[in-house]
């Protein structure tokens, strides 16, 4: 089973031996994946889509993975039963709907180890729910495919804190690394920054105003980041 980089990114987080619940897992790529590499015992394929879930059970069947990868209809964590899981990955979809997911699901939540989260969009809001409520964010990644980046947070139950809240928006932990995608990723995102500020320099309408003034702080914001980043 060969897996894009995103899927990828998010694979090698699970741990060794361990018991998976793949939430939205879509074609079922990712718990195919790490029952081929003799990862994972076993992995709940997940998904709340019947047609997402039917391609996944399709391949498992084609595989002959039916023992090892068990499919389950259903809405997040409400699928699993308490202490059934160490590992959950929750990929593929807003950081929104992904902080839902775990709080809807709370009792669930509490039991598992290991969460494996990689949101399409908001990532900071994921990040601000996880140091707020509990969490702690033990690693990250930072995977460019094609002209997009996706960051995946691997996160324990835990206390932690930030010293800035711009580390919501950008990981602490691969700043720290000096990791190249997250110093592309930084530069990216004062581009982007730049670029909106171009656009709105002659507008002068008190809203117009307002947002220029935060986007001016924000990449004030970055840059020191990226200085940080540099001076290492």
């Amino acid at each position: 089973m060969k897996l894009s980089p995103r899927l990828l990114g998010i694979a090698t987080f699970v741990k060794n031996h361990s018991i998976v619940a793949d939430i939205g897992t879509d074609h079922g790529y990712i718990p195919a994946y790490l029952i081929e590499k003799n990862i994972s015992k076993k992995v709940i394929a997940n998904d709340i889509s019947k047609g997402s879930l039917k391609k996944a059970e399709e391949i498992i069947e084609e595989l002959g993975y039916e023992e090892n990868i068990e499919a389950r209809l259903g809405n997040g964590l409400e699928v699993l039963k308490p202490f059934e899981a160490d590992t959950v990955i929750i990929a593929g979809m807003g950081g929104p709907l992904i902080i839902d997911i775990i709080k809807s699901n709370a009792q669930i939540a509490e039991t598992i180890n290991d969460f494996i989260l990689q949101p399409m969009i908001a990532a900071d809001e994921l990040r601000r729910y996880l140091y707020n409520n509990n969490f702690k964010i033990i690693d990250e990644k930072i995977i460019k495919e094609g002209d997009k980046h996706y960051e995946i947070i691997y996160a324990k139950h835990g206390k932690d804190c930030i010293e800035d809240e711009i580390y919501y928006e950008l990981s602490k932990i691969l700043v720290d690394k000096r990791d190249l995608q997250m110093k592309e990723y930084i530069q990216y995102k004062i581009k982007k920054t730049e670029n909106i500020l171009e656009k709105l320099d002659s507008e002068e309408s008190e809203k117009a105003v307002e947002r220029k003034k935060e986007l001016i702080e924000k990449l004030g914001k970055y840059k020191e980041v990226l200085r940080c980043y540099e001076s290492f």
